[in-house]
């Protein structure tokens, strides 16, 4: 064999060499993964976020234990413990975080400007400062947006399909949540046009929320829209029994609230968000850029009716609303 030929052939196996063995360096890998929730540990469980976020990173070639472990933190309610987490994850050099909504989002961009942030859900990334734009967010953040400022005034409109003689509407939201006033602000627009009365009820503990729907009979309303918010689907089995007791029917952005006894709910899939950020995860993790890589925002939204609950409330649903309807819990 020449020399010649021989030499072109040890640069070609050279050029081979580096990138499989940083390849094979980048597949031993065990990344590291925060996650911040104002929630519960029991609530992302038992409402199936958590095996869905789990499932996509499999989909992925992510398998927790093997090339991943998932640094979790929860504030069960108390959104004064984010900051310290976010920081936490932060002094432990997790390789990304993934933040579940507008609650977390802002401490986790206090505590680093490098490490990369994958939000899971929120109203308005650009509005609240987590993006430049949508499509080239800048920055160290990413993620999927909810498309509730775009949805939130359906909510009254479907109540007013279910409630014909309606008047009077209570609105729960979480003044920790900084999405929660411009939403607000949003179906008190599409209720005035109708001549419906809104009543704001903030709430931050399960108390606050027993009190809230004591509030909400003495001042005789005909109804009730939940924000969403992690404390508040924390306790969505204690909003719908309390709606339930006070024969107040209710609608949410998110099917578990139907599930768990509310009436109507009307938005994105939860659960296919969680599954979805694992894209975010594996692009980031091979090397793109969180600033370049664009939200996304859902593509689709669903129609749940829980026939039970409304049975109970005294409430008949409509062929209309029946027809329209994605689902419907008998």
């Amino acid at each position: 064999m020449s020399t010649r030929r021989k030499l072109v052939m040890a640069l070609g196996a050279g050029a081979f060499v580096a990138p499989f063995g940083a390849f094979a360096q980048q597949q031993n890998k065990v990344w590291r993964i925060g996650y911040i929730d104002a929630g519960s540990r029991q609530s992302l469980v038992n409402s199936g976020r958590y095996a869905a976020l789990i499932d996509g990173l499999r989909e992925h070639g992510y398998v927790e234990g093997k090339n991943f472990v998932l640094e979790a933190r929860y504030a069960d309610g108390n959104a004064n413990r984010l900051r310290g987490f976010a920081q936490e994850l932060v002094s432990q050099k997790v390789d990304l975080i993934l933040a579940l909504g507008a609650v977390e989002t802002p401490a986790a961009k206090q505590a680093t400007s490098t490490i990369p942030i994958v939000v899971i859900n929120t109203t308005d990334p650009v509005g609240n400062g987590f993006a430049t734009s949508l499509a080239r967010p800048g920055g160290n953040i990413t993620g999927m947006s909810s498309g509730a400022d775009e949805t939130v005034a359906k909510l009254v409109e479907l109540l007013i399909v279910a409630v014909p003689k309606l008047k009077r509407i209570a609105v729960i939201s979480n003044p920790a949540n900084i999405v929660h006033g411009p939403l607000l602000s949003r179906i008190q627009i599409a209720a005035s046009q109708t001549g419906i009365l809104v009543m704001p009820l903030s709430v931050r503990t399960p108390e606050e929320i027993e009190r809230g729907f004591i509030t909400m009979a003495r001042e005789n309303m005909d109804a009730a829209i939940v924000l969403i918010d992690p404390f508040l689907f924390q306790q969505r089995d204690q909003i719908a029994a309390l709606a339930l007791k006070h024969k107040l029917p209710s609608i949410n952005p998110r099917s578990q609230f139907v599930d768990a006894g509310g009436l109507m709910s009307y938005g994105a899939d939860y659960n296919d968000n969680y599954r979805h950020a694992a894209m975010f995860v594996d692009k980031i993790f091979k090397g793109a850029k969180p600033g370049e890589i664009p939200f996304e925002q859902p593509t689709r939204y669903y129609l749940v009716i829980n026939r039970k609950t409304a049975n109970a409330l005294g409430v008949k649903i409509s062929g209309e609303l029946l027809t329209r309807a994605d689902k419907v819990i008998e």
